[in-house]
């Protein structure tokens, strides 16, 4: 199987770097890094800490650990991964000056090799499920050991990885597994993971702080747009979503004077697309980039700029967390729900589906399916501000009450750390 696996890399990888070609044409952030994909690249102190992320809302659960690493060793060089244009460009702007930003290369044996030639890491940390056998292989024969934060595999994954025979058996020998929840161990244990190898940790992305600014930069938009106005966020949206959101808004401004729609396209290469989208609706808007002014008549405020969500978050009434009404798998619903305010989703929540149950839970977060639903928790919430602030409150407990999985990862990590930057 792994013969087959290395076979198919070979042929996959050239059309993969190829795609990043291509998407390239429409953003450049794709060009940059190119040979890292192929194991390329910097080369950090040796004996330094390796953490992988694999993309935008990975790198944002990575923040408190990485952070917590450098105040731990600051003697030590750190490293950060990440697969996607995006996850790079948030982590270069997170970490700079903390830590060596790069692409994770493509699993196959030579990128693998030279990636690991060039970091020499003594550790690696790797974010949720990232399995790949080549560079799992390659870290066991140098004894470099693996922690997999905040691992979580689905019982359909499970599956899965078992028709690959031993493969990812063998891939997980040797890791450590820091697993979200007790049905996550359980199915690690299930792949052939030793269960003395495997203890329940929780999700790192509980233990994100907010900036110290957040709240005032929030007001501050709020009162640029208008603070009596009410203000919605549909935020890291995809193809499809869009239409929806503004369906729902059509009908929330025929009964809600002014009331403000803040859109944001998820990938940069689709701010074009969503404003010409507008454009041929005939909506009033306004783009962040241009800075342009959101005038009481403006409709919808296209964000089209990077790094600035949380602060939109923090300056409107209710939030919907995109990648849910197509099948994706949702996007972060912790930062809204952070910042008190209630959250909307749609049904596709796969990419964090215990933080999704625990919220529906509590009461913090609902699920629509289309604009009619959607337009109706819209309309519940802003007539009734007291039920906003209610629903708010229970998010915040929700990410109070589960706490700690940071204290926990770094109690794994430190027994496996050498102080000697240079051994």
């Amino acid at each position: 199987m792994l013969t087959l696996y290395i076979c198919l890399g070979y042929l996959i990888a050239p059309l993969a770097f190829l795609r990043e070609l291509w998407r390239g044409f429409a953003d450049r952030s794709h060009w940059r890094g190119l040979p890292q994909r192929f194991g390329f690249g910097p080369r950090p102190a040796p004996n330094g800490l390796w953490v992988h992320a694999v993309s935008v809302g990975e790198v944002q659960a990575a923040v408190p650990l990485v952070r917590a690493l450098k105040k731990a060793y600051p003697e030590l060089a750190l490293t950060l991964t990440t697969s996607t244009a995006t996850g790079r460009a948030r982590a270069a702007s997170l970490f700079a000056g903390e830590a060596t930003v790069r692409y994770l290369p493509y699993d196959l044996p030579d990128a693998t090799a030279r990636f690991l030639d060039r970091l020499k890491p003594q550790l690696g940390v790797l974010l949720e499920t990232e399995l790949w056998p080549n560079l799992y292989r390659a870290c066991a024969r140098r004894g470099i050991p693996l922690v997999l934060a905040s691992a979580r595999v689905s019982a359909r994954s499970v599956a899965r990885y078992r028709r690959a025979g031993e493969l990812f058996t063998r891939t997980l020998a040797d890791a450590r597994i820091a697993a979200q929840t007790p049905a996550d161990a359980g199915r690690f244990a299930e792949l052939g993971v030793d269960p003395a190898r495997i203890e329940v940790c929780g999700n790192l992305k509980f233990d994100f702080e907010l900036p110290p600014a957040v709240l005032a930069d929030g007001a501050a938009l709020r009162e640029s747009f208008g603070p009596a106005r009410p203000v919605w966020v549909a935020g890291s949206t995809h193809e499809g979503e869009e239409a929806i959101a503004l369906e729902a808004h059509a009908r929330l401004r025929a009964r809600t004077a002014g009331a403000l729609l803040v859109l944001v396209p998820r990938h940069p290469p689709r701010f074009e697309a969503v404003a010409d989208l507008l454009a041929r609706r005939g909506v009033v808007f306004a783009r962040r980039s241009l800075q342009a002014p959101v005038r009481p008549e403006t409709s919808v405020l296209l964000l089209d700029t990077l790094g600035e969500l949380l602060a939109f978050y923090a300056a409107g009434d209710i939030a919907f967390v995109g990648g849910s009404l197509v099948p994706i798998g949702g996007h972060n619903l912790l930062e809204p729900a952070a910042l008190g305010r209630p959250v909307l989703t749609g049904p596709s929540t796969a990419n964090a589906p215990a933080v999704a149950a625990l919220l529906i839970e509590a009461g913090a977060l609902r699920v629509v399916k289309d604009a009619t639903e959607l337009d109706r928790w819209l309309e519940a919430w802003f007539a009734d501000p007291a039920a906003r602030e209610r629903v708010g409150g229970r998010g915040r407990a929700v990410i109070g009450a589960n706490r700690g999985a940071l204290g926990r990862v770094l109690a794994i990590v430190a027994p496996l750390v050498r102080r000697e930057p240079n051994p």
